[in-house]
């Protein structure tokens, strides 16, 4: 099924002692683009991370905003140098006695020192973590798809339409081809009759020119070419796959077609036609722009 590349997830676990949530945003890139934000002690998992979204999303700029919050207060320990406090302590009843000040310590005065405590974490358990947190990722991403996909069958319902209506404009130039050989025919034997004042005509040299000129605009091959990436477009979006790549490819072919029937076109209806034809394709290459 084809996707866009616009697509946000959101989830949020409480599970193992963790509170984890997470936001995935899609936009346009030419390539998988991804940015993750998350706490700095958890960064040896960014890689994991980007595996995991890739499994699913091959193509646009992913930002990925994580947070982990710890519910389990036992993870949090207090550690305290008895060692420390100790020599602080007799550092100050020594200092009190040389000032001739009072004595009096109490505990806290001495638990306030630096580095006489600190609040460590536990070693966590990354495998636990990644359990926790591989679950959050592949929630969000299921919302990332689900409006990828939406927005994806809208552009793709867009880019068909105006895909048939190339290929009508197409049939209405190979149509209008040999008109407008018939019509050239007429006029240049008008004008050679005028010139040599309704004296005879030598239509041998009339065919001759005729030929020349139906060669130099035939626009037979391009009509053809055309057509075949019209039809090649219809299939590409039709595959369960990301295809932006190929299709835009492919409308750069449609385009340069386009652009030598117009440097053929010797015909006014042509022309008009040939302008109609390069305003949907550009309409097909703006839309391609989003899909994955």
């Amino acid at each position: 099924m084809v996707r866009s590349m616009t697509g946000f997830g959101r989830s949020q676990i409480n599970e193992g002692g963790y509170q984890i949530s997470c936001e995935i945003r899609g936009v346009n890139h030419r390539f998988f683009d991804p940015h993750i934000r998350m706490p700095r002690r958890y960064n040896v998992l960014e890689e994991k991370i980007k595996e995991e979204v890739k499994k699913h999303i091959q193509r646009g700029r992913i930002e990925i905003n994580i947070n982990v919050d710890k519910t389990d207060d036992s993870r949090r320990t207090l550690k305290v140098d008895k060692g420390l406090a100790i020599a602080y302590y007799n550092y100050l009843k020594e200092l009190a006695e040389n000032l001739n000040i009072s004595k009096e310590i109490r505990v806290i005065d001495v638990f306030r020192l630096p580095e006489v405590f600190n609040l460590q974490d536990e070693q966590e358990d990354l495998d636990v973590l990644w359990n926790i947190l591989q679950k959050a990722v592949q929630t969000a991403v299921t919302g990332v798809l689900d409006m990828r996909e939406k927005e994806g069958q809208n552009l793709v319902q867009d880019i068909l339409a105006r895909n048939d209506l190339i290929l009508s404009y197409a049939k209405e130039l190979e149509e209008r081809a040999p008109a407008v050989e018939v019509e050239y025919r007429n006029k240049m034997q008008s004008r050679i009759l005028e010139v040599l004042e309704q004296e005879k005509l030598d239509e041998n040299r009339l065919l001759q020119e005729v030929a020349i000129f139906a060669d130099k605009t035939s626009i037979t091959e391009e009509i053809v070419r055309l057509k075949s990436h019209v039809q090649h477009l219809k299939d590409l979006l039709a595959v369960n796959e990301a295809v932006g790549r190929k299709c835009d490819f492919l409308v750069q072919e449609m385009f340069r077609e386009i652009n030598t029937i117009s440097s053929k076109s010797n015909d006014l209806r042509m022309s008009q036609i040939v302008v109609d034809v390069k305003a949907e394709v550009e309409k097909i290459r703006e839309q391609l722009q989003n899909i994955e």
